[in-house]
């Protein structure tokens, strides 16, 4: 403030006499520059009520000063002095203080300018006066937009009122959709209205899409709806051309219609009954094949289409033998061969797993794309070869077999893995560690020509330590060490017999709720976060995992305080404690009260008290628990996250971040155990201690608040994620009944009814409908009531009394 106090001075000589004498020399700075340099100075403060609002009054200040100073710049000064109480109206109202937003509104309101407008009718329809939102919008265009043919027919003319114009224009639309008062044909030409008034905006494309995604649902099978799935298309395919705020929504929803369309035409040529609108509809497939996806495989950025590798790849043997055959000559193969070209560094650790299918179809597919990106490039060749050397390299050390956990030597027992590497002419070969295999998108538009989505400085795989370690669990899996090219030592894990595929999509899933998280204020203010880390599998059976240093499991966290205090219960005593699986809920619970809880009291709060010495290390520390716990709560009870036991709940010693790994046990497959699962997610008394005096109450439950509100606000980009499941099937649902599950024996292309049923759940679950096994399924809860009745079945004692005596809800 200090700083933009002089700056103004700098302008506005003879502001203050002390400055005059300082500043009569300095030359270039004029208002024009001064109030830009402000503006991008603000959007650097955090936007909240709290911080923005100090620097608004100053400026509001300074301005009405410089008035008397600079009489001929009334104007210009006076619309920013509006344009200050505007924001102040918009700050106020997004907090929830209604009436001051209400006086910051009259004082706006002295200039006639149509954002005033606009941010009123924001006004009144969040005081739920739907009616009265609409009519001020409705007003406020015809007064300040009489013509808007204007804009139509010469959209580059007048730019800031054509965007003003767009902006009041679309409003209007969604307030008339979400309150009802307009059908849809009018819905929909008032949404073509916006991208005629700005054609090279995304939000109007977007939009437009969006609604005719609304209205398809409500479409008979008939001509009319494949040409409403063409027109979506188009839609979305444009909103992309205009910008990447969308991108996760957009892209999988562009990339799924042209697919799914594909589908139905041949469940309909398969039939003994086509249905008459079979021909229009192949011909809308046609065009969208040989047209309109080209067309926009040309124009977008490769790594746009990057974002959705793994649909892309799950659907490389498409039923339809039209859609396959332009798949392998121009169309799918060539996006995926185009990112091989661009990206082959990253692309080809997402591509292995595919390319050691146990389908010969989709290796032969991916060998198909292995081969025309060489043809394009002929040094990929070499590339391609030598990084399917070392996946199998890979490969065999997570599956040999080791009888004792006793390190082994990498020299003596895969002589060959070390060997290939230090081969003179082998390929520099990207470390699959997560910060450069996400992509880093523009932050504005018009900037996408030339931007590099992967501004990291790569670090190439260079040796390896001689140390394998043997993890104690069961299949044995075994830590490596990688020295990377930039001296660095990256430990990493090779994981035997686990179909990692699921662990891949979820992380794809929580870095997608990490991006909403961060542009969501409210979150981004407390720092809501997930802990994410790189999953590549290399097969269906078998994968690498990156590994996260400073992580203590939970369990064993415990067990040492118990030790320490002569609690320690051995394995064997627990057996003899519990009830058998059949018995009645009165013997569990008895068990319960008088048997496991005497034996564990809580005490996890001790081991913060012990690894943050440091009254402030420890009260971050309780505070990230909190938040960590209570994000991935909310998510792991939306995609039905089980078997979180002591050993899958990991603790950051150097933070207090609850990280969770080991994802096998997704989509409430918990609850056909033969001891189901009866909790939502883990929140044992040890847990809730730990949060301090006011337990699951404050930090919280307010977490999860913030999360579910965001979920939710954010469904469809979130679902999108998750779709691709049904296409790309995991192994243990290819061994379930042949009535779940169809193949196409000509392409390979698999698709999986029961994959359907999950992502129908989630949907549900998004929407606020609860479900149990027990008590079946209800009505919508709000955010607030759907938080409460979850945190209230993760501590319900009947619940926990009936858990698996290893998932440990006695901990």
């Amino acid at each position: 403030m200090l700083t933009d106090m002089e700056k103004a001075a700098q302008v506005f000589t003879g502001l203050c006499p002390s400055f005059q004498r300082s500043y009569s020399s300095v030359s270039g700075l004029n208002i024009d520059k001064l109030l830009e340099e402000w503006r991008g100075r603000r959007k650097l403060v955090q936007s909240s009520l709290r911080y923005q609002e100090p620097l608004l009054n100053l400026y509001r200040v300074l301005l009405t000063i410089a008035k008397n100073h600079i009489p001929e710049q009334t104007k210009k000064i006076d619309y920013e002095i509006v344009t200050c109480w505007l924001q102040s109206a918009k700050l106020a109202r997004k907090s929830g203080h209604q009436q001051r937003a209400y006086s910051c509104l009259l004082e706006a309101s002295v200039l006639n300018i149509p954002e005033t407008f606009v941010e009123k009718s924001k006004w009144h329809w969040n005081k739920n006066e739907q009616e009265q939102a609409i009519n001020i919008l409705q007003k406020g265009i015809q007064e300040h937009f009489p013509d808007v043919s204007q804009f139509k027919n010469n959209p580059s003319q007048k730019q800031k009122e054509a965007a003003a114009c767009a902006k009041a224009t679309l409003m209007l639309a969604k307030y008339s959709e979400e309150s009802a008062v307009l059908e849809s044909n009018a819905l929909i030409l008032m949404y073509r209205d916006v991208v005629a008034i700005q054609p090279e905006w995304e939000e109007g494309h977007f939009h437009l899409a969006k609604y005719y995604d609304r209205v398809m649902t409500t479409l008979e099978k008939s001509e009319k709806k494949s040409e409403v799935i063409v027109h979506m298309v188009q839609c979305y395919g444009r909103s992309l051309q205009y910008g990447c705020r969308h991108l996760f929504h957009s892209m999988p929803r562009m990339l799924s219609l042209w697919f799914d369309l594909g589908t139905q035409v041949v469940e309909h040529q398969k039939s003994k009954k086509p249905p008459q609108y079979l021909e229009q509809w192949e011909r809308m497939l046609n065009v969208m094949t040989t047209k309109v996806i080209p067309n926009f495989v040309e124009k977008l950025p490769p790594y746009l289409f990057y974002t959705a590798f793994s649909q892309l790849i799950s659907r490389i043997c498409h039923s339809h033998p039209g859609i396959s055959l332009q798949l392998q000559v121009c169309i799918e193969i060539d996006i995926i061969a185009r990112l091989l070209v661009s990206y082959s560094q990253q692309v080809m650790w997402m591509i292995m797993t595919v390319s050691k299918s146990s389908y010969q179809m989709r290796r032969q597919r991916c060998l198909e794309i292995f081969n025309k990106a060489n043809k394009v490039k002929p040094e990929l060749s070499k590339f391609i070869n030598d990084a399917t050397c070392l996946a199998d390299q890979l490969l065999d050390l997570c599956n040999k077999k080791v009888e004792t956990i006793k390190p082994l030597s990498i020299n003596q027992h895969m002589r060959s893995l070390p060997r290939l590497i230090t081969e003179r002419d082998f390929s520099q070969i990207l470390l699959p560690v997560q910060s450069v295999m996400t992509v880093t998108l523009p932050s504005k538009m018009g900037s996408e020509c030339g931007h590099n989505p992967f501004p990291q400085t790569p670090v190439y795989i260079q040796g390896f330590e001689d140390t394998i370690e043997i993890l104690p669990s069961l299949q044995r899996p075994k830590k490596i060490t990688i020295r990377g090219s930039d001296g660095n030592k990256y430990p990493m894990m090779c994981k035997p017999k686990d179909d990692l595929r699921k662990d891949c999509r979820l992380m794809e899933f929580t870095n997608l709720v990490n991006k909403c998280l961060k542009e969501d204020p409210e979150a981004r203010k407390r720092q809501l976060y997930i802990r994410t880390y790189a999953v590549i599998p290399l097969n269906e059976e078998c994968g690498l995992v990156e590994w996260v240093s400073n992580l203590n499991g939970l369990r064993q966290i415990l067990n040492k305080i118990y030790k320490e205090k002569g609690l320690f219960t051995s394995g064997r005593e627990l057996q003899s404690m519990a009830p058998a699986n059949g018995a009645p809920l009165e013997t569990k619970m008895e068990a319960y009260k008088k048997n496991f809880l005497p034996h564990f009291p809580p005490v996890f709060s001790e081991w913060f008290l012990t690894t943050f010495l440091d009254p402030t290390a420890w009260y971050l520390a309780r505070l990230a628990y909190c938040r960590t716990t209570a994000v991935m709560s909310m998510v792991g009870y939306v995609l039905g996250l089980g078997d979180r036991h002591g050993e899958n709940l990991l603790m950051d010693s150097s933070c207090g971040d609850t990280v969770h790994v080991d994802f096998n046990c997704l989509f409430n497959k918990g609850e056909t155990f033969d001891c189901p699962e009866r909790v939502p997610f883990r929140l044992t008394h040890n847990m809730v201690e730990a949060m301090g005096p006011l337990g699951y109450e404050g930090i919280f439950r307010k977490a999860c608040e913030v999360t579910m509100k965001v979920m939710r606000n954010q469904k469809e980009a979130l679902m999108s994620v998750l779709k691709p499941f049904v296409y790309d099937p995991l192994v243990e649902w290819s061994k379930s009944t042949k009535s779940l599950r169809s193949v196409s024996l000509d392409s390979g292309e698999i698709n999986n009814e029961k994959a359907l049923i999950h992502v129908r759940d989630i949907e549900q679950r998004l929407k606020g409908v609860v479900r149990s096994k027990l008590k079946g399924q209800g009505l919508p809860l709000s955010i607030e009531g759907q938080v409460n009745y979850l945190i209230q079945e993760a501590t319900d004692e009947k619940l926990l009394c009936q858990m698996y005596v290893g998932w440990a809800a006695y901990m």
